[in-house]
């Protein structure tokens, strides 16, 4: 008889597996792979150097103790300086040197590389923190303080080093020890950086200016080199002719009251040179001229460095204070803003400043009438739609400008006459007239009907715009 088997509950629970019988367990993956190479052996650890044997310096440092490097950049810098000073002292022969430009040739000094010295950080660095070569020695100077100084500077892996208290600033000492020498890399830094060049080449673009003006900043080295295009300009390209520069006082105070005309305003500049050459004395006039010319780019500049000024009361009363020749323009811009049919033809003389300032100071009036620089830039219409936007009072439209775009402005080589007409003093009448309403309104007719009739006798007499 068979026996049942038995079966437990747990065995009677548990699912048959489906998909055939059970495969045979698998073998551990340890046992099967194979097993891991053996580590090398590390390298036994180099001796450690003692502390008495100096250590190979690693590249920067033998670069940094080779003193012969170091004395030929300072020598080709000192060779620099020595040429940017011969250059400045042949334009500026005529002035004094100044001490600080004065430039001492640099002694080749052999330094001798310092020896290393031993620091207490634990790690084997031999040199400061400070870029420098340590000092001589096993002992620090007793002079120098030990001040805790954070420092940043580069290290040769391209990380940023980290500070260290108690390394002192290395300096010269009163026992003679000298300080030490800076490395190759410091120094090319110092040639490559922008200060370096903006230090010796401003000083090489500054020798062609004075190192001293006035106080409207008048620059007679400015002027002295533009003497032969404003020779030019006056005996070849506008062919002035000058009469009358006799009534013009030799000495003392005096306002040039002249007319104003032309779109660029050259008339200041011709009347300055006709009174520099034509008159005995040989004497500098500074004339007055609007703000925005003074504010022009480029263009203001070079009038402010050959003489010209902003034109207000207080400039004016200074310069007369020097006794200085002064000339204004009463029409103002309405003056250069003359279309070509108004020609000739003064416009209004404002409220009469040029008389109050004159009577205020007991200065002559001496008129002058420009004839010809109407014809440089006849100036057919004016556009002042864009005028506020571009600082300007107007846009002149001339038959050139802007045809031509910037080569449309050069002027017309016009005929020019520069009469200087009889001299008004005002010495008759104190301070207190200037208050005068109608004594300075008369004052004022009374110059513009001499002007006026210079310039009508003048364009009268002339056969060519071009010939005279």
């Amino acid at each position: 008889m068979t026996r049942p088997k038995k079966t437990t509950a747990r065995a009677a629970s548990k699912p048959k597996r489906a998909g055939g019988p059970r495969p045979a367990p698998k073998k551990k993956a340890a046992a099967a792979a194979p097993p891991p190479p053996r580590k090398p052996e590390r390298a036994a650890a180099p001796p450690k150097r003692p502390a008495s044997q100096p250590r190979t310096p690693a590249p920067r440092e033998s670069l940094a103790a080779e003193p012969s490097v170091v004395a030929q950049i300072r020598e080709l810098e000192a060779q620099l300086d020595r040429l940017i000073d011969q250059a400045s002292r042949h334009e500026l022969s005529g002035l004094a040197p100044d001490d600080e430009d004065e430039v001492e040739e640099a002694p080749a000094a052999v330094v001798a590389a310092p020896l290393p010295l031993d620091d207490d950080d634990g790690d084997d660095d031999d040199d400061d923190d400070h870029g420098h070569e340590p000092f001589a020695g096993t002992a620090r100077p007793a002079e120098i303080s030990s001040t805790e100084i954070t420092a940043e500077y580069d290290v040769p892996d391209g990380g940023r080093e980290h500070s260290r208290p108690g390394v002192p600033e290395p300096r010269a000492s009163s026992a003679g020890i000298p300080p030490a020498p800076e490395s190759v890399f410091d120094t090319a830094r110092e040639l490559l950086s922008s200060d370096f060049y903006l230090r010796k080449w401003g000083r090489l673009a500054m020798r062609g200016r004075s190192e001293e003006v006035d106080d409207f900043g008048y620059d007679p080295i400015y002027e002295a080199k533009l003497k032969p295009l404003l020779d030019f300009l006056y005996t070849t390209y506008f062919r002035v002719e000058t009469t009358g520069v006799e009534h013009v006082p030799a000495q003392g105070r005096c306002v040039l009251v002249a007319n104003h005309s032309g779109t660029l305003p050259l008339d200041g500049v011709m009347i300055k040179i006709a009174v520099k050459r034509e008159h005995p004395a040989g004497r500098d006039v500074r004339w007055l001229t609007e703000d925005f010319i003074t504010h022009f780019p480029y263009l203001g500049s070079a009038m402010n460095r050959l003489g010209a000024v902003r034109a207000n009361q207080e400039n004016a009363e200074r310069l007369l204070d020097k006794d200085e020749l002064v000339t204004v323009f009463p029409e103002g811009v309405k003056g250069i803003g003359k279309l070509f049919k108004d020609r000739y033809r003064l416009q209004r003389f404002g409220r009469g400043g040029f008389i109050k300032l004159c009577l205020r100071t007991s200065t002559p009036i001496v008129p002058v009438a420009v004839m010809g620089a109407e014809e440089t830039s006849p100036l057919l219409f004016k556009i002042e739609h864009l005028s506020k936007a571009l600082g300007v009072p107007y846009i002149p439209v001339t038959p050139t400008f802007p045809l031509l775009g910037p080569l449309g402005l050069l002027p017309a080589p016009t005929k020019w006459r520069i009469q200087f007409g009889e001299p008004l003093d005002l010495s008759g009448h104190g301070p207190e007239a200037a208050d005068d309403e109608i004594l300075v309104g008369k004052l004022g007719e009374r110059v513009r009907a001499s002007i006026q009739g210079m310039l009508d006798r003048a364009v009268g007499a002339r056969k060519s715009v071009f010939f005279g």
